[in-house]
C-alpha cells in the first residue's frame, strides 16, 4: 500500500479503511450510490486500483474483494457467504443501515466479522443507532481521535480473530477534526497484532449453514488451552517496511497515557489489569467465549499496544483528579471539548477538578472494570448520552450506570443524574457544563435534562439524502405521459411531509399509508359532492344537475372524468362560497391513479419492507418498483444474497395483477403494463428493470445490461392478471418469449431440474445458470471425446489444431490445415479455442493453434475463454507437449510506435506462454501480415511447410488435389434464381440461424442475419448459441411513404422485430431483431403494405434514391417519378421471392409451368452483379443524396419551361474501403455525360450490363463498378456503355450545389403545400421516456393526408400539409416533441450507421455513440458562437461506408472497440472525398484534436468558408483530388515498424 503520495493520515475514515485492507479477504463498502463514494471507500478503492496487498487476503494477487452495495439494499446479506466460506470480511458504513440490519446482526454476531461505523448526521451524530443494538452479541468498541480509530480498528479486527465473534468499532469523524494527522501503521505491528497463524487457521476452515432467515444455532467457541500470545518486534521504531505493503513506522507516544484525551490529562489506568505477554490458561475442552474471555483477549491485544508502541487501552478511560469527588460519563460526541474545558476552569468555577469517564469497551458491559477505573472518591456522575431518538425513559447508559454503581459494590458513588446532551457549540461549553454541574450538586438533581440544542447544527444532515437518480427517472416520465393529471404519487421524494423524516416518507409503509388516507378524502369528497348537489346555496341552478350526474357516475371512471370539466367549468361561472370550496378541491374530481413509487431495496424482506401489506390489504394501489441491480453485476452475487422475487411472490398470492418490464427493452410493453395495472381493481405490481452502474451511466450502458438480462432470462417480460380467465384470456402473457422458450426448453431437458427449480423457484435463474456452465463444459467433453474415438482406428501421428477467430480467416485456415494433414495421414481434430476442454493440454502430443487480431490487439471472441484460463495458469505442465502458433494480423493497424505491440498480439502471447509452460516448439511461431503481397498467406506458406517437416509427413506422396473455396458466385450460380435451401432453412426449429450460403441469398431477398454482439458473451457462457435474428430492408424507391404504409412499417417493427425502425442514408425503413420465426410474417407484412423487400441488398441494383426537396412539389414528382422507373426497370425477375415468402390461400409455393420451377433473368443472367450497384437523384442546388458516393449518380437538369428535362450522369461512385488497404479507396463519380429523362433508365441499365460483364467477379475487395472504371480508364468505359447503347452521351449541363443537408423545419412549396423536416438523430424511429417519438408519428400518420419522405441524411419530412389542416398538426406534433429542430447545427449535419449491436462487420460503436460525442463538442461550439454552423459530421462502426463517410467534412470510422481513424477535408456539398488525418484514437485524443481546431475556426475562418475547405487551407490535411490519391499524403503516415 503505497503511501508516498499521502504520507500522513488526515481522516479516522482513512486510517479505518487502511487497517480493514490490510487485515480482510472482502470488504462490504455501504455507499449511498454506486458513483458516490463513502468516507471509507474512496481510500479503498485507490488501495485495490493499485493493486496493494492486503496481510491477510488469501486471494492469487494478494488484493482483498471490495464490494460495493448501496445503504438501502440489504448491505449485510453481502457478509454471510465469505463468512461462511474461511473469508475475513469487515464492513465500513455509516449507522444508517444498523437499526434496520438487527436481524442479521444477530446471526452474524458469532462470526467474526468487523463492522466499522461513522455515526452519523455529521456534526451531531445520534448515538442511538449504537444502543439500539446493544444487545444484538456484537462487542463494541469506541475511538474518539484519529489515533484511537487506527489502533480501535486494528484491536477490532485482532479481537473478532481471537474471540470468533462480531465486532463493531464505532466512532465520530467529527470529534477528530482538529487532530493532528498521523503516521501509517507499522506492518510487523499489524502482523503481530493480528497474529496470522491465526487468521491462516480461520480461512482453512469453511463454517458452513445455507440459510440467513433462520438461526443456524452457531455459538462462538474457544479451547479451554488458549494459545501464548505473540510478542511484538523488540525494536519497534524504525522497522523496515516489507515490499507487501510499504509504510512508514508509528511513532511510540512519549507520555504514558492513552492517547484519548484531548488534554493529555493526568490518567489514574491501573496497570495491574495487564495481561502478560507469556500468559496462558491450562484448561480442558471447548467452551462458548464468556464476557471476561472478551475482556483477556482485549487486555491482552492493548498489552501489545503498550509494549510495542507505548499507547494505553483500558475498557473504560477515567481522566482527571485522583481526588475529584464529580465526574462526566460521557457517550457523545464532545469528549475532547468538555476535557478541555475542565481542564482550564478556574478554581472557582462550579466544574473545577471534575474528572471525565468514557467507554472504549461499550460492550460487554464490564461493571468491575468500571469500578476498578474511577476513583473511590468520586460521589457525583452526570451522565451525558447523545441519544436523538429514546424508545425509553432513562437513557441506556444511565440504566447501566445504575446497574453496576447502585447495586454493587460501587464505593462511594451517591448520586447519578442522565443528561440528554444536545449540540454544544464551541462558545457555549462552559455555559453547558454550569448548567449540568448545577444539577448535578442540587438538593434534588432533575432526571433526563436537556443540555444544548436537542435538533443539532442548522448544517447537519440526516446521513445519506435521499434522492432520485437520474437514470431512473425514465419510469416517472412514463407515468406522467400517461396519467398526466390523474397521476399521485404518494411516497414521491422531496414531498413536504409534516415532521416526517425523507427516510421514513420514501418506505411502503407510509406511501400505502398516505394512499388509504387520499381514498378515504375522496370518499368524504364525495359526500360533500352528493350533498351539494340538493344544495340552495349556489348562485345558479346549473352546477346542481351537473353535479347529480357526477355522482350518479362516480364508479364509472371513464365518465366521471368526462363530467369532470364541464363540472369545474360551472362552478367557475357560478362563483358562489359553495362552489369555491368544491373548486378547491376540483383535482378529486378525477379518478386519481394512485402509485406507490420503490427501488429494489423493498426486494430484500417483503415482510420488513411493507410491500407484503399492500399486496395482502387487497386495495387499489399500484406499486412501481425500481430494480437497478445490472445483469453483470448479479453474476458475482451468491443464491442467498439474492433479492426476493416480488413478481413470484405476488402472483403466488393471487390477487395482485403482476408485470415485469423494462423500458429498454420494451417501451411498448411498459405502457401497456402500467394501463393495466391502473385498471386493474386491486393491488398492482410493476416490476421495472433500469440497470446502472452508477448514475450517470450513459443510456448506451443501461440498454446493453437490460438486453443481457432480458435475453437470458435473468430479467423476463411478463405481466399476468389473476382475473383474465374469466374473461377467456391467458392469466400469463410473457412478452420476452423468444429467450425464454429457449430457457424453458433447455432446462425442460433435465426433468429432475426442473422439479429442483419447482420445489425452490427462487433459485431458479441461478440452477439455470450453473446448469448452462456445466452443459457447455459437457458439450466440450463430449464433441472431442466422440472425435477422438472417430480417429482410433487411423494409423499416424495425433494433431490437434485450435483456431481463435473473428472474420472466419482464421477459422478457414484451420479447417485446410486439418483437412491437409489428413491427407498426409495425421489423425488431425480441429475446433475451436473454447470449444476445447484445457485439462487436455497436457497430454497432447501435437497441437497448433491459429488465430486472428481483434481489437486493441486481443484475442477473438471465441478464443477469449481459453486464453483466460491459461494466461495465469502456473498448474500446467506442457513438458511433453510441441507446439506451434500461427497469427494473423496487420502490421499498419497501429501507426503509432507505442502501439505497434498491437500487431499480432494474442498469437505471440500464446506461444509465449506455451513455452513458459515448458511446451516444445513445433515451428517458430508464423506472421501473417495483411501488408504482405499476398496478405497472410504469404506468411502461411512459409510456416505451415516447417509443420509437416517437424511430423515427418513433408515428403507424402499423391497427395489429392484440394477443391478450390467455394466463393460467392458459386453459390449465386448454384442457388436456382436466389432460391438455395432458404425455404428448408426457415423451417428448421433446432436453430435460429440459417446457412451461410443462404445468408449470402436472402440478401437479394432484402434480409440479413445478424446476431445481437452486445450478448455473444453471455449467451455463450449458457450453452445458447447467438441470438440471432434478421435485419430487413425495404425497397422504396425515391423513398416516398404514404400514411396507411407508414402505420404498416410501425406495425411489422412493433409485431415482428424490436419496436424500433431505422431510417437508412438509403432513404427506405430498415427493421432489426425479427427472429427466424417471424420472418416470413414480416415479409408478407410488408407487402401487404404495397411494398417489397427484393433486391434491397445483395448482388443487384438496390434502392434508388432521390433528392426529397420539399420546396418545389411538381419538379420533385417529375425526378421522383424517373426513380420509380428506374427502380422498375432494374429489378430482378425471379419468383423466388413470392415463392420464398408470399403465399396463396392454401399456404402453397405459387410456382411457373407446372411442377418445375424454372425462372430467367434478362438483365442479370444466373449469377447477377460482381457486387451491389447503387443508383441515386440528386436535384441541385440539394446534394442531400450523396450522389458522387454511388455507382450511378444522376444530376437532375430543369429545362427552360421548369420541368425535368434529363440527368448529367456520374459513374463509378463507392464508399467500401477495407482498412490499411491501399488497393481499396473510396471513389467519386465521374461525368459521362447527358441524358434526357426519357432514356435514363435505359442508360442506367446499359452501365449497369458493362460492369456485369467486365467487374471482377474473383476479387469481391475489387468487384465495384468504381475499380472497373479506373482499371478500363473513364473513356473506355463511356464508349463499352454508348456501344450496348446506341447511343452517345450529351454534354453534361451546368448546375451548382450548394449544401448536402437537410433543411429543418416548415417550408411552404410553390402549391401552396407545407413541409416538415424532423430531426430523427441517425434515423432511429423509437419511443424513449423522454420522447414518444414513435407513438407520435404514429398518431400523426393517422390524420395526415399527404405523404412521408424519407431523406438521405436520415431524416424525415412530413409533406404536403394544407393550411387548414396546420394548426391541428402542430398541435399533435407539440405534444409529442416532435416540432423541436432547436438543435446545434453540428448535430442536424451527422449521420451515423447503425453498427453495434446488430452489424456483424462492425468494429466499433457508432449510432449509439455519436450523439455522445457531439454532446461533448457542443460546449465549445457554442462557446465560439457557432451552434448555428453547419459542419457535416459522420461516424461508421467499420470502413464499409454505409453513412458515407469520406465524403464527411470530418469522420470517424471504427477501427477497434472505442477506437477510430479520423479523416478531415470533405467537401461540405459532397464533391470531395476527406483523407486520414490520426489513425486509432480514442474519445480523449478525439476531444483533445477537435475542441482547439474548431475554436480555431471559429477564430480564423474566411467569410462563408466551410470547415473541410478550411482544414485544408490551413495545412492540416491535404486535398484529395480523386479515388486513387486517397491514401496519399495522409497527415499520419502508417510506420512497417513494430
Amino acid at each position: 500500500m503505497a503511501t508516498a503520495a499521502s504520507p500522513k493520515i488526515r481522516t479516522p475514515e482513512e486510517a479505518v479503511a487502511r487497517i480493514a485492507y490490510l487485515a480482510s479477504d472482502v470488504i462490504v463498502s455501504v455507499q449511498p450510490a454506486q458513483a458516490i463514494e463513502s468516507e471509507f471507500s474512496s481510500h479503498l478503492h485507490r488501495y485495490a486500483g493499485r493493486k496493494d496487498r492486503s496481510l491477510v487476503a488469501a486471494a492469487e494477487d494478494g488484493v482483498p474483494e471490495v464490494q460495493v452495495v448501496r445503504h438501502n439494499a440489504d448491505p449485510l446479506l453481502s457478509v454471510f457467504t465469505p463468512i461462511r466460506n474461511g473469508r475475513l470480511v469487515s464492513v465500513t458504513t455509516s449507522s444508517s443501515i444498523l437499526v434496520s440490519s438487527v436481524p442479521h446482526l444477530y446471526r452474524l454476531a458469532n462470526l467474526p466479522v468487523v463492522i466499522h461505523v461513522s455515526l452519523q448526521p455529521a456534526h451531531y451524530p445520534d448515538y442511538s443507532s449504537i444502543t439500539s443494538i446493544r444487545n444484538s452479541g456484537f462487542t463494541f468498541l469506541q475511538s474518539e481521535t484519529l489515533q484511537e480509530a487506527q489502533d480501535i480498528a486494528l484491536t477490532a479486527h485482532a479481537l473478532a480473530i481471537k474471540s470468533g465473534k462480531g465486532v463493531i468499532h464505532f466512532f465520530d469523524a467529527g470529534s477528530s477534526a482538529q487532530d493532528n494527522h498521523i503516521s501509517f501503521e507499522n506492518l510487523e505491528v499489524v502482523k503481530a497484532i493480528l497474529n496470522l497463524d491465526a487468521v491462516k487457521t480461520f480461512q482453512s476452515r469453511k463454517i458452513g449453514g445455507n440459510s440467513i432467515y433462520a438461526d443456524d444455532g452457531r455459538i462462538a467457541t474457544i479451547p479451554e488451552t488458549s494459545t501464548p500470545i505473540q510478542a511484538l518486534p523488540g525494536a519497534m521504531e524504525g522497522v523496515e517496511s516489507t515490499p507487501v505493503l510499504p509504510s512508514e513506522p508509528l511513532t511510540p507516544s512519549k507520555a504514558s497515557s492513552v492517547g484519548s484525551s484531548k488534554s493529555g490529562r493526568e490518567s489514574s489506568v491501573d496497570s495491574k489489569a495487564s495481561v502478560s505477554s507469556a500468559t496462558t490458561v491450562e484448561l480442558s475442552g471447548v467452551r462458548p467465549v464468556t464476557s471476561d474471555d472478551i475482556y483477556d483477549f482485549v487486555t491482552a491485544i492493548w498489552y501489545q499496544f503498550k509494549e510495542g508502541l507505548g499507547r494505553e487501552y483500558t475498557p473504560f478511560q477515567y481522566s482527571g483528579p485522583a481526588n475529584a469527588e464529580d465526574a462526566l460519563f460521557i457517550f457523545g460526541s464532545d469528549v475532547g471539548t468538555f476535557a478541555q474545558a475542565i481542564d482550564a476552569a478556574k478554581s472557582s468555577d462550579i466544574y473545577a477538578k471534575s474528572g471525565v469517564i468514557t467507554a472504549r469497551l461499550y460492550r460487554p458491559w464490564l461493571g468491575s472494570k468500571l469500578i476498578e477505573a474511577i476513583p473511590k472518591s468520586i460521589k457525583r456522575i452526570a451522565v451525558l448520552e447523545q441519544i436523538r431518538r429514546k424508545t425509553t425513559k432513562w437513557g441506556p447508559l444511565l440504566l447501566d450506570l445504575l446497574t453496576t454503581l447502585k447495586s454493587g459494590p460501587g464505593g462511594g458513588v451517591e448520586t447519578i443524574v442522565g443528561h440528554q446532551l444536545g449540540y454544544i457549540a464551541p462558545e457555549t461549553v462552559r455555559q453547558a457544563l454550569r448548567g449540568v454541574f448545577q444539577n448535578l450538586k442540587s438538593d434534588k438533581p432533575i432526571q433526563n435534562l436537556e443540555v444544548g440544542n436537542p435538533n443539532g447544527p442548522t448544517e447537519s444532515l440526516g446521513g445519506y439524502d435521499l434522492s432520485q437518480p437520474k437514470v431512473e427517472s425514465a419510469y416517472m416520465k412514463i407515468l406522467d405521459q400517461i396519467f398526466g393529471e390523474k397521476l399521485y404519487l404518494a411516497n414521491v421524494i422531496g414531498s413536504q411531509n409534516a415532521g416526517i423524516s425523507t427516510t421514513v416518507a420514501s418506505n411502503p409503509e407510509f406511501g400505502f399509508g398516505s394512499l388509504l388516507a387520499r381514498k378515504e378524502h375522496r370518499q368524504r369528497f364525495v359526500s360533500e359532492v352528493q350533498q351539494a348537489s340538493t344544495s340552495n346555496a349556489f348562485i345558479t341552478e346549473a352546477p346542481k344537475s351537473w353535479l347529480s350526474k357526477w355522482v350518479a357516475s362516480v364508479d364509472d371512471d371513464k365518465k366521471s372524468d368526462q363530467l369532470a370539466d364541464d363540472i369545474i367549468a360551472r362552478l367557475e361561472t357560478d362563483g358562489s362560497p359553495l362552489s369555491r370550496n368544491l373548486l378547491s378541491k376540483k383535482g378529486l374530481f378525477r379518478k386519481e391513479s394512485p402509485w406507490l413509487v420503490g427501488s429494489d431495496a423493498w426486494a430484500f424482506d417483503l415482510g420488513n419492507s411493507g410491500v407484503h401489506h399492500v399486496i395482502a390489504s387487497g386495495e387499489n394501489v399500484n406499486m412501481l418498483i425500481i430494480d437497478s441491480t445490472p445483469y453483470s453485476e448479479r453474476a458475482a452475487g451468491d443464491a442467498a444474497r439474492r433479492k426476493k422475487d416480488i413478481g413470484l411472490y405476488a402472483m403466488n398470492y393471487g390477487n395482485a395483477y403482476v408485470a415485469s418490464v423494462a423500458v429498454y427493452s420494451s417501451y411498448t410493453q411498459v405502457l401497456q403494463a402500467m394501463i393495466e395495472a391502473d385498471q386493474f381493481d386491486g393491488p398492482s405490481v410493476i416490476l421495472a428493470y433500469l440497470p446502472y452502474f452508477k448514475e450517470t451511466d450513459s443510456p448506451l450502458t443501461v440498454l446493453q445490461e437490460t438486453k443481457k438480462a432480458v435475453d437470458l432470462g435473468y430479467w423476463p417480460l411478463y405481466r399476468w392478471s389473476p382475473r383474465n380467465e374469466e374473461q377467456g384470456g391467458p392469466n400469463f402473457s410473457l412478452d420476452s418469449e423468444r429467450i425464454k422458450n429457449e430457457l424453458k426448453e433447455f432446462l425442460a431437458r433435465d426433468n429432475h431440474l426442473t422439479q429442483l427449480m419447482k420445489r425452490h423457484p427462487e433459485f431458479s435463474s441461478n440452477l439455470s445458470q450453473d446448469y448452462g456452465s456445466e452443459v457447455r463444459a459437457l458439450q466440450k467433453r463430449k464433441a472431442k471425446d466422440a472425435y477422438a474415438q472417430l480417429l482410433e482406428g487411423m494409423f499416424g501421428a495425433p494433431l490437434t489444431i485450435l483456431f481463435a477467430s473473428d472474420n472466419g480467416n482464421a477459422e478457414s485456415l484451420a479447417k485446410r490445415l486439418g483437412n491437409r494433414g489428413k491427407a498426409r495421414g495425421l489423425k488431425t481434430i480441429v475446433m475451436a479455442m473454447e470449444d476445447y476442454p484445457l485439462e487436455d493440454l497436457p497430454s497432447e502430443e501435437n497441437i497448433v493453434f491459429l488465430s486472428s487480431t481483434a481489437g486493441q490487439g486481443e484475442f477473438p471472441q471465441n478464443g477469449r475463454a481459453f486464453w483466460d484460463a491459461i494466461k495465469d495458469n502456473t498448474e500446467l505442465d506442457l513438458a511433453s507437449v510441441n507446439f506451434s502458433v500461427f497469427a494473423l494480423g496487420d502490421s499498419h493497424y497501429w501507426p503509432r510506435k507505442e502501439d505497434k505491440h498491437y500487431y499480432n498480439k494474442p498469437g505471440k502471447d500464446l506461444d509465449r506462454i506455451l513455452t513458459n509452460l515448458g511446451g516444445k516448439r513445433l515451428a517458430e511461431i508464423g506472421l501473417g501480415d495483411d501488408q504482405d503481397p499476398d496478405g497472410f498467406q504469404t506468411g502461411y506458406q512459409n510456416w505451415e511447410p516447417l509443420i509437416w517437416q517437424a511430423l515427418g509427413v513433408d515428403k507424402v506422396e499423391g497427395l489429392p488435389e484440394e477443391p478450390p473455396p467455394i466463393t460467392n458466385e458459386d453459390i449465386k450460380l448454384a442457388s436456382n434464381y436466389l432460391r438455395g435451401t432458404i425455404e428448408e432453412g426457415l423451417a428448421d426449429p433446432s436453430t435460429g440461424a440459417i446457412s451461410a450460403s443462404d445468408q449470402q441469398l436472402t440478401k437479394f431477398h432484402g434480409t440479413y442475419m445478424q446476431d445481437d454482439r452486445d450478448l455473444r458473451d453471455e449467451r455463450k457462457a449458457q450453452g445458447l448459441e447467438p441470438a440471432y435474428s434478421f435485419m430487413i430492408r425495404c425497397r422504396l424507391p425515391g423513398g416516398v411513404a404514404t400514411p396507411k404504409q407508414w402505420i404498416q412499417m410501425d406495425d411489422v417493427s412493433n409485431s415482428f422485430g424490436n419496436e424500433t425502425m431505422k431510417l437508412t442514408t438509403r432513404q427506405t425503413f430498415q427493421f432489426h431483431g425479427v427472429v427466424k420465426g417471424k420472418l416470413k410474417s414480416a415479409m408478407r407484412g410488408i407487402n401487404k403494405a404495397l411494398m417489397t423487400t427484393i433486391a434491397a441488398c445483395g448482388d443487384v441494383n438496390r434502392n434508388v434514391m432521390c433528392s426529397s426537396l420539399p420546396t418545389a412539389s411538381k419538379y420533385h414528382r417529375d425526378v421522383y417519378a424517373c426513380s420509380q422507373k428506374i427502380s422498375d426497370h432494374l429489378l430482378p425477375s425471379t419468383t423466388a421471392y413470392h415463392e420464398i415468402w408470399l403465399k396463396d390461400e392454401n399456404d402453397e409455393k405459387i410456382q411457373i409451368a407446372g411442377d418445375a420451377v424454372q425462372d430467367f433473368e434478362p438483365l442479370y443472367g444466373p449469377t447477377y452483379l460482381p457486387r451491389k450497384f447503387k443508383v441515386t437523384i440528386a436535384i441541385p442546388p440539394h446534394n442531400d443524396t450523396d450522389v458522387y458516393a454511388h455507382d450511378i449518380g444522376l444530376i437532375a437538369i430543369k429545362g427552360k419551361d421548369g420541368r425535368l428535362s434529363g440527368f448529367n450522369l456520374l459513374a463509378g461512385g463507392g464508399m467500401g474501403v477495407t482498412h490499411n488497404n491501399k488497393k481499396t479507396y473510396p471513389r467519386t463519380g465521374s461525368t459521362l455525360g447527358y441524358v434526357s429523362k426519357d432514356e435514363v433508365h435505359i442508360a442506367c441499365e446499359k452501365v449497369m450490363l458493362v460492369q456485369r460483364d467486365h467487374g471482377d467477379r474473383k476479387n469481391r475487395k475489387h468487384a465495384r463498378l468504381k475499380y472497373t472504371i479506373d482499371d478500363m480508364g473513364v473513356d473506355v468505359f463511356r464508349g463499352k456503355v454508348e456501344e450496348l447503347w446506341g447511343k452517345k452521351f450529351e454534354k453534361a449541363k451546368p448546375f451548382k450545389f450548394q449544401s448536402n443537408i437537410d433543411t429543418f423545419g416548415w417550408q411552404k412549396d410553390e402549391t401552396g403545400m407545407n413541409h416538415f423536416t424532423f430531426f430523427i438523430e441517425n434515423g432511429r424511429i423509437e419511443d424513449t421516456a423522454e420522447f414518444p417519438m414513435k407513438s407520435g408519428l404514429r398518431e400523426i400518420a393517422k390524420v395526415h393526408k399527404g405523404e412521408f419522405r424519407l431523406t438521405g441524411n436520415q431524416h424525415l419530412i412530413l409533406s404536403n400539409v394544407a393550411d387548414e389542416d396546420m394548426p391541428a398538426m402542430k398541435k399533435m406534433m407539440a405534444r409529442y416533441k416532435l416540432d423541436n429542430v432547436e438543435f446545434s447545427g453540428l448535430r442536424l449535419s451527422s449521420s451515423a450507421c447503425v453498427a453495434f449491436p446488430t452489424c456483424g462487420l462492425a468494429m466499433a460503436e457508432s449510432e449509439r455513440y455519436l450523439p455522445e460525442l457531439i454532446t461533448k463538442l457542443e460546449g465549445v461550439i457554442e462557446e465560439n458562437g457557432m451552434r448555428q454552423d453547419s459542419i457535416v459530421m459522420r461516424m461508421t462502426g467499420c470502413p464499409n461506408g454505409c453513412a458515407r463517410p469520406w465524403l464527411a467534412e470530418v469522420a470517424f470510422v471504427g477501427k477497434a472497440y472505442g477506437a477510430y481513424n479520423m479523416y478531415l477535408g470533405g467537401g461540405y456539398h459532397g464533391q470531395r472525398l476527406n483523407k486520414l488525418y490520426r489513425s486509432s484514437i480514442k474519445e480523449d485524443e478525439i476531444l483533445e484534436i477537435m475542441r482547439p481546431l474548431l475554436k480555431r475556426y471559429s477564430q480564423e475562418r474566411k467569410q462563408g468558408e466551410h470547415f473541410g475547405d478550411f482544414v485544408i487551407r490551413i495545412g492540416m490535411i491535404k486535398e484529395t483530388t480523386e479515388g486513387k490519391t486517397f491514401h496519399d499524403d495522409v497527415a499520419e503516415e502508417e510506420s512497417d515498424e513494430e
